[in-house]
């Protein structure tokens, strides 16, 4: 006698489960930190966040 097949589990449904088996951090302040670390600062700038051109 063979199992019944399972219905598959959305994308979104996997996801969720695989980033919960990782143990993901879903706050705003581990993305901010995360994202500095992959992403190079801008270059020319003097640490100020207004894009504005004068």
């Amino acid at each position: 006698m063979s199992k019944p097949k399972e219905k598959q589990k959305s994308q979104k449904q996997r996801f969720i489960e695989a980033a919960r088996k990782l143990e993901c951090d879903e706050s705003e302040k581990a993305f901010e930190d995360t994202f500095e670390r992959v992403v190079p600062p801008k270059r020319g700038t003097d640490g100020a966040e207004d894009d504005s051109e004068a």
